[in-house]
């Protein structure tokens, strides 16, 4: 359903790795057959009296939720949707199934060329509002406004041997809870952007996307265009980095991306006037460049490998101020969704890693050995590099950093034992505390996946976890029958 010409699908980023997975030699979940009531985990994961209170903002600013303790952390089904109709895809291919996002109320999901919304209430299975796009989603953000809306682009469809097929050229800008689509845009000399290229991203008030040959700002409250990067120049912009500042990273050379002169850079933008503030030049010889994070600024850099080698940290005025390296321990996982493949944007998308304002959070790859934790995630100073504490994970129970609450680490805490339940987590790296916010367990019949970061999203907010699969493929056995796309679990109570 995406077609482009063979230049541009076999550009510089389709060359990065191609991550299988082999299968995981673990104990199926037992205690999975349902969502519940489940056991609580032991010792040292005693909830605190009280949790930092989430800072007021404004509506148009990316929003930064603090996670309250619950009453008891026991997970109850909020949320159960299933999808047929995937028998007529053949041969192993799949439905793509990029976004998701949730509020206090509703729980949305990007599904080929719609997002469907659920409300947030215990069994639900059915969409409440569906939002039909009028083509197939291109890329998506995870950023959500403080008031609930994110943006989409859309590749409206065209003909069969069109010029402009397979193009992505509509922006789409939503409310999450309603399902409304507040306004539309067509994206300016957009002709080669395409799913393997295209990244959206959101900052206070501003919708930004590139498309390395071109790039574009709107205004969320209306739609206008603010500004926009489709003249020649030697450097293109690749994608941005949004939240709580807009980066831009740019490709200069020969244009092409995958010439050996290539070089990057990362540029502070004014989000309303696209105008640079700063400009960081990236070292020579590097081959490729993530931004997971715009404030503080955090590059993930693949010097001379086509994997992330290490993390890069600036200052508020643009300036080198500390390197992590993976040093074979780590991997940040960026750009690692669909197998490796560009699709639906990348640039801000490390699935192993979490920032926070002071510290960044990062996952060990697994460990082999039966004895040993699986894995654990360190905290290092984002201004020395120094680690600042590690949180373990368990025997047969990975852990991978989620978001920030506040000043806390949320962590998601996957089983693969037959007693021991999953969790999510909240951690303070500075007095090591964990307090658990939900224990459940996940269906048996697709747990292993919609629990694993590389083939599912799984996003916490306001007291519930949802896992979503990124793609959807009918059941070998019985391919007619529904397959579950998305999971969501609450607690029976929260603090108040």
């Amino acid at each position: 359903m995406y077609t482009e010409s063979q230049r541009a699908a076999e550009g510089r980023r389709t060359r990065r790795r191609f991550r299988l997975l082999g299968a995981a030699a673990a104990a199926v979940l037992l205690v999975a057959a349902g969502v519940g009531t489940w056991l609580a985990v032991s010792g040292d994961d005693t909830p605190p009296d009280d949790k930092p209170a989430a800072v007021e903002q404004h509506p148009d600013e990316v929003r930064e939720t603090v996670e309250k303790t619950p009453a008891s952390p026991e997970g109850q089904m909020m949320l159960h949707q299933r999808e047929a109709g995937l028998e007529r895809f053949k041969n192993g291919d799949e439905r793509y199934a990029p976004g998701t996002w949730a509020t206090g109320k509703t729980f949305a999901k990007g599904m080929a060329d719609k997002i469907l919304g659920f409300e947030v209430a215990p069994d639900s299975e059915k969409p409440v509002w569906t939002l039909k796009l009028g083509g197939h989603l291109c890329a998506t953000s995870e950023h959500v406004t403080a008031d609930g809306r994110t943006a989409v682009v859309v590749q409206p469809p065209k003909p069969d041997g069109d010029a402009a097929e397979g193009v992505c050229d509509q922006v789409v800008f939503f409310d999450i809870d309603t399902g409304k689509k507040l306004w539309q845009a067509t994206m300016p000399s957009a002709g080669s952007a395409f799913v393997t290229n295209t990244n959206i991203t959101l900052t206070r008030g501003v919708v930004a996307v590139a498309w390395g040959q071109g790039s574009v700002a709107y205004d969320m409250k209306n739609g206008r265009q603010l500004w926009n990067g489709t003249t020649a120049s030697n450097c293109e912009d690749e994608g941005f980095a949004g939240g709580r500042a807009l980066l831009a990273l740019l490709t200069c050379g020969s244009g092409s991306g995958a010439a050996s002169d290539d070089t990057y850079r990362v540029e502070k933008l004014d989000p309303r006037t696209g105008k640079a503030e700063w400009t960081y030049k990236v070292a020579d010889g590097v081959q490729d460049v993530f931004l997971p994070s715009s404030e503080p600024p955090v590059l993930a850099v693949a010097a001379g490998d086509t994997m992330v080698t290490e993390l890069i940290t600036l200052d508020a005025e643009g300036k080198h101020q500390a390197t992590v390296s993976m040093s074979g321990r780590h991997d940040p996982e960026c750009g690692a969704r669909f197998f490796g493949s560009p699709y639906f944007g990348v640039i801000e998308n490390c699935d192993a890693l979490v920032v926070g304002r002071d510290l960044l959070f990062l996952a060990s790859t697994e460990e082999m050995s039966l004895d040993q934790p699986d894995n654990w995630i360190v905290a290092f100073d984002v201004k020395t590099g120094k680690t600042a504490g590690k949180f373990e994970g368990r025997p047969f129970q990975p852990v991978s950093p989620l978001r920030m609450s506040g000043d806390e680490l949320l962590i998601h805490r996957q089983s693969r034992s037959e007693v021991e339940p999953a969790a999510v987590v909240s951690w303070n790296p500075r007095t090591d505390k964990a307090t658990p916010l939900l224990l459940f367990g996940l269906p048996q019949e697709d747990g292993d996946k919609l629990g694993d970061l590389e083939w599912s999203d799984i996003v916490v907010e306001q007291g519930r976890v949802f896992f979503s699969r990124r793609s959807l493929s009918p059941d070998e056995k019985d391919p007619e029958a529904a397959v579950i796309a998305s999971i969501g679990v609450g607690s029976f109570g929260l603090k108040h």
